[in-house]
């Protein structure tokens, strides 16, 4: 490297005059080791000062992201020392696919700052890493380049994107209308049902305060439950069943979809999820990934950021089968439950435990998508026509496929 070969040129140079000061005793030769030594010990005094009196500040606009949407991250560089920095290559090690955080800066005068934007398109769900990173500086006369590093790192969530399925049918259910069912609960819902006396052991906040006040007795509020059944999604994480290569680098046009039905699934689960949540809808989510994944029914946005979270760092490997994951799961579901299944899964189990839940009074609806368009096994034709032919609406979701569109009636 540069560096060391000038280096090792002074200290050659060095060697020679002191050398010859001995040999000659002449001053001039001392002189000039001594004054080559002074400058060696300036330049890595130099190089020490501009890699240690720094101040690196990184802000990124949000911990959470979408897929689709742009990060934005600011870096702060403060030079805190007497000398000014000639130059600073700072490296980011983010793991981000497409973040492109390092850079350089040539000149930072002393007690100033300078500030660069990066921008990133967040193109893959997951949880990544922001930072560490390392910078890299030295002296004026290049003698010497100094690294220091930066261990702090940030944790960013980057959620699956969400798309417009508007479409999307369910079947009637055994409520047409959304006829209210007339069952009293000791939950708080947004069905009050009407006062009773107040018991031990009812909550404050159930307290009626002017029916209290008129007839000057505790008297608490009663709820019904919800009119609409709950929903639940389903989806299949078993890994033998999913299929196809995703690449580890950022993608750069839309729809941002890896080419393998994993995140395919997961994308329509999460856009399904939206879907039905806007709709002030009960959603529940249950897969078997990693671990068991499973969140209570809920609605609004905050049971939407749960199970966009949830499908962030969800990774199809399993070893649950989807039938048995459905049987696993049967004692959640009530009769007037909606169950969405989302699976490439080609095994007729299944289907036939689909069915046995119809005949429950479960309504099913099955997504499946299509293996083979990803390079896997065949059979989801079959799959998907033996499953409407249960009378379970299917959708079916093909590599390439527009999910607004395969998700439409």
């Amino acid at each position: 490297m540069m560096d060391d070969r000038r280096r090792n040129a002074v200290y050659l140079i060095i060697a020679v005059s002191l050398l010859a000061g001995l040999i000659t005793g002449q001053a001039f030769f001392f002189n000039v080791g001594y004054a080559f030594i002074g400058l060696m010990v300036f330049a890595l005094a130099w190089a020490w000062g501009s890699a240690n009196w720094l101040s690196i500040r990184r802000r990124a606009q949000a911990r959470r992201a979408q897929v689709g949407s742009t990060l934005k991250e600011t870096f702060i560089v403060t030079n805190t020392g007497p000398l000014p920095k000639l130059w600073l290559e700072i490296y980011d090690s983010s793991s981000l696919p497409g973040h492109h955080a390092s850079h350089v800066i040539s000149s930072l005068p002393p007690k100033e700052s300078a500030v660069r934007e990066i921008e990133t398109l967040c193109s893959r769900r997951g949880e990544f890493v922001l930072g560490p990173m390392k910078v890299a500086t030295g002296d004026p006369f290049g003698l010497f380049q100094l690294e220091r590093d930066l261990p702090q790192t940030s944790r960013l969530i980057v959620y699956p994107q969400t798309i417009d399925v508007g479409g999307f049918q369910l079947p009637a259910g055994p409520l047409p209308g959304g006829d209210a069912l007339r069952q009293r609960t000791h939950y708080v819902t947004t069905n009050a049902a009407g006062i009773r006396d107040y018991m031990p052991g009812d909550s404050l906040n159930r307290i009626h305060w002017r029916s209290t006040a008129r007839k000057q007795r505790l008297l608490v509020k009663e709820f019904e439950l919800d009119p609409l059944s709950d929903l639940w999604i389903m989806l299949d994480a078993e890994k033998s069943v999913h299929t196809g290569e995703s690449a580890a680098e950022a993608l750069t046009t839309p729809p941002y979809l890896p080419p393998t039905t994993e995140e395919y699934a997961i994308t329509a689960a999460a856009s399904l999820a939206r879907l039905f949540l806007m709709k002030d809808r009960a959603v529940g989510f249950v897969a078997h990934a990693q671990r068991r994944e499973y969140l209570q029914v809920d609605r609004g946005g905050r049971q939407l950021n749960k199970i966009l979270e949830t499908l962030a760092v969800l990774r199809a490997e399993g070893t649950l089968p989807f039938d048995h994951l459905l049987r696993g799961e049967a004692d959640i579901l009530s009769r007037g439950t909606t169950v969405i299944m989302i699976t490439p899964s080609t095994r007729n189990g299944w289907v036939d435990v689909a069915q046995e839940f119809a005949a429950r009074g479960l309504q099913m609806v099955a997504v499946v998508v299509d293996a083979e368009t990803f390079g896997g096994r065949p059979g989801a034709r079959r799959i998907a026509m033996q499953s409407a032919g249960a009378n379970i609406p299917t959708y079916m979701i093909q590599h390439g496929d527009d999910l607004s569109n395969a998700l439409s009636g």
